[in-house]
């Protein structure tokens, strides 16, 4: 199963005032390490929506916060596909410092109609590159 893997530095601005990230941070962090892989797969969002009519909204999260993130901490999120299914995809996300693991969550995303908002499948092209093999 393919992974990608993307790089965070915690900001003094992901904290509080104690230097520990806010919880909604984590999503922040997943939200652009799901962004990056489509762009490292050469799909640019903005052109989805423009020129096929699609986008993507979060459905769902389940998540499990393990041990804080800090200030300065190098991090890094993995992504995979736990499963996809006509107009949704199912990522894992985990935040590691190191080999830790800080944070994992279950994210249902869904693909949409940019004018409706109602489900529209996901293009086979976006699939194939997402489960191939880097």
């Amino acid at each position: 199963m393919q992974e990608f893997v993307w790089p965070v530095q915690v900001y003094y601005e992901d904290t509080d005032s104690g230097g520990v990230v806010y919880h909604s941070q984590y999503l922040n962090f997943m939200e652009r390490a799901r962004t990056e892989w489509l762009r490292a797969l050469g799909i640019d969002q903005r052109v989805l929506r423009q020129e096929k009519g699609l986008l993507f909204a979060v459905h769902s999260i389940q998540i499990n916060y393990r041990r804080p993130a800090i200030f300065n901490d190098a991090l890094h999120i993995s992504s995979r596909i736990q499963k996809s299914a006509g107009a949704s995809i199912v990522f894992e996300q985990g935040i590691y410092r190191g080999e830790e693991l800080l944070c994992d969550a279950l994210v249902r995303v869904a693909s949409l109609d940019a004018e409706t908002f109602r489900p529209k499948p996901i293009p086979n092209f976006i699939l194939t590159e997402l489960h191939s093999d880097c």
